[in-house]
């Protein structure tokens, strides 16, 4: 307990530091984005709400937050395991408390019960750069009982400036979280209580979540820079949804057949986690780790 306490103390004190190496990620040496087709977006998602607060154009569709709404969108049919991907463009400016998020869930299937796996964009302040969060919520824990499973990344680029690609795969062994097809974070399967195992549809939303986004609730949303905009083009997808045979094989995510990462893509995984993570809840002192067991098997 005290070797995690001070790998933590150590983690916390040098993680503003090593976030800002000015150089990208070796290559993973495999690009899973290239191994699936373009979706259209009005055959595969639906408006989930504030219809108003969006916009397609040419199969690029922007979404935004002002004081009257945010907006989500919502996949037509849901997965229980594949490649989910989109490439996207963040609000340049002052978007403190405000939230773009790309990320599975069954939450109006199982209320109160739910499964997530979350990419989401931390608004920020002038001159700082957006937090991009990854988590996994498990049957419920994210309803109440919060046991969120952060881990935090400072990008090694500017993601206002241009589109990069944001994907999520997730299979019945691990789930792994990828950047411009450079992988970010591996969530393995350790048992069945630490992993989503039941059917998923895929979202994309914009809104207020001043209460915590940014410094802990410190900034708040401030809506004389609104509209705060999130574009959102070139969804890629495929896998085995909740309706397909049993024979379905779950995609993967390295060119080997067994799946998983490539020696590759791990190496270049833990540069990036090395020179960019400000966050891990497993190196994080103050949570209570028996609620997370998978930190210590």
């Amino acid at each position: 307990m005290a070797s995690v306490f001070l790998f933590s103390l150590i983690f916390i004190l040098t993680g503003a530091s090593v976030s800002n190496a000015g150089y990208g990620p070796p290559s993973p040496g495999f690009y899973p984005s290239t191994k699936f087709r373009s979706l259209t977006f009005n055959k595969c998602f639906k408006t989930l709400w504030g219809p108003s607060h969006q916009s397609i154009n040419n199969n690029a569709l922007d979404i935004w937050l002002d004081t009257s709404s945010g907006s989500g969108f919502k996949s037509t049919r849901p997965f229980r395991s594949g490649y989910f991907g989109a490439s996207i463009k963040l609000q340049p400016g002052y978007t403190a408390g405000v939230i773009t998020a790309f990320y599975l869930s069954n939450n109006e299937a199982h209320p109160g019960f739910h499964d997530e796996v979350d990419i989401e964009f931390l608004g920020t302040t002038f001159g700082k750069p957006y937090t991009l969060q990854t988590n996994v919520y498990i049957r419920g824990s994210g309803d109440g009982t919060i046991i969120g499973r952060e881990m935090k990344f400072h990008l090694w680029f500017d993601p206002t400036q241009n589109f990069h690609h944001y994907a999520i795969l997730w299979s019945p062994r691990d789930i792994i979280f990828f950047v411009d097809d450079v992988p970010v974070r591996r969530y393995p399967r350790k048992s069945a209580t630490t992993f989503p195992l039941r059917p998923m549809w895929l979202y994309g939303s914009i809104w207020d979540a001043s209460s915590w986004a940014t410094e802990d609730g410190k900034y708040k949303a401030d809506y004389r820079y609104q509209p705060f905009v999130g574009r959102f083009t070139n969804f890629r997808a495929g896998g085995c949804s909740a309706y397909s045979s049993p024979r379905c094989r779950p995609v993967t995510a390295s060119p080997g057949r067994s799946g998983g990462l490539s020696k590759r893509q791990y190496m270049t995984m833990k540069w990036v986690q090395r020179n960019h993570m400000v966050y891990h809840y497993c190196m994080d002192s103050k949570r209570d780790h028996s609620l997370t067991p998978e930190c210590w098997n």
